[in-house]
Parts: structure tokens; C-alpha cells; sequence
């Protein structure tokens, strides 16, 4: 069964927290793992209703904070104002069109070697980052 891995993990986290595991949480967390944007709750939920109808909002917006603290999303927000959810996976910057919204995740050794070698000259302890950039991509930046 594809996702067996990832919804045994929900119910061990389910169970451990004391919460009910409900086949409207395993259709939302499918349908989390098969999106393949950062998406936000009401996008997910859209596409969780198309699947079934009967899951709410609110069911869809706590599952999502349920994921986050299970460690299977991370939780975005950017320049835009709007909270959007990514897998929890190895760590990437963004490009992020002010345009049309498009999110482009890339990954930069360059980067990163960089500010390790800043947080070494200066004493600092890395804990954890965000690299985001802001601008126009291609399709906004010379439309046709």
C-alpha cells in the first residue's frame, strides 16, 4: 500500500498524544504527501474534499498542525502573509515570484558553505535558517 509507512507513523503519533486516528486524517495526509507544491490549508483542503466531501476545514487545518508536530510538514510563510506547508524534507532555500505566487525550491552548497563559514568567523551557533529570495520569475518577468 503506497503511504503504509507514513500512515502507521500518524497513528504511532496519534496514539502516543492520545488522539484519534480517523480515515478523514489518513485522506488528508495522502493527499498532503502527494501534493507536490507548498500548499496552504484551503488549497488542501479543496483537494481533499474532491476525495471526500465529508472532511471540514477545521479537520484539515488541525491535521496539518498535527503534521507539523509529528515532523511530517514544516510550516512557510512569506512575504505574502499566507501559512503554507511543505514535507519535512533535506533543507532548501526558495525563490518566491511577487507576482504569481510561484515558489522554486533550490539548493546551493555555495550557500551553504558560506554561512557556515560567516557563523564561524563571527562565534555564532547555527541553529537553524531561511534563505528566501523575493523577485519575478521568468513567465512574470517577460511575459508574452
Amino acid at each position: 500500500m503506497k503511504y503504509e509507512t507514513e500512515l502507521t507513523a500518524l497513528a504511532d503519533y496519534l496514539d502516543g498524544m492520545g488522539l484519534k486516528h480517523t480515515k478523514q486524517r489518513d485522506a488528508i495526509l495522502i493527499t498532503f504527501l502527494e501534493s507536490e507544491e507548498h500548499v496552504s490549508a484551503e488549497q488542501l483542503y479543496q483537494e481533499v474534499r474532491k476525495e471526500s466531501p465529508n472532511v471540514g476545514y477545521t479537520t484539515v487545518y488541525r491535521t496539518l498542525k498535527l503534521l507539523v508536530d509529528a515532523g511530517f510538514a514544516q510550516e512557510r510563510r512569506f512575504d505574502d502573509g499566507l501559512t503554507r506547508y511543505e514535507i519535512e524534507h533535506a533543507h532548501h532555500d526558495h525563490l518566491v515570484c511577487l507576482k504569481c505566487g510561484k515558489i522554486i525550491e533550490f539548493k546551493s552548497e555555495l550557500i551553504e558553505d558560506t554561512q557556515e563559514k560567516i557563523a564561524v568567523e563571527y562565534g555564532f551557533k547555527v541553529l537553524r535558517h531561511r534563505h528566501e529570495l523575493y523577485g519575478h520569475c521568468s513567465n512574470c518577468d517577460n511575459p508574452s
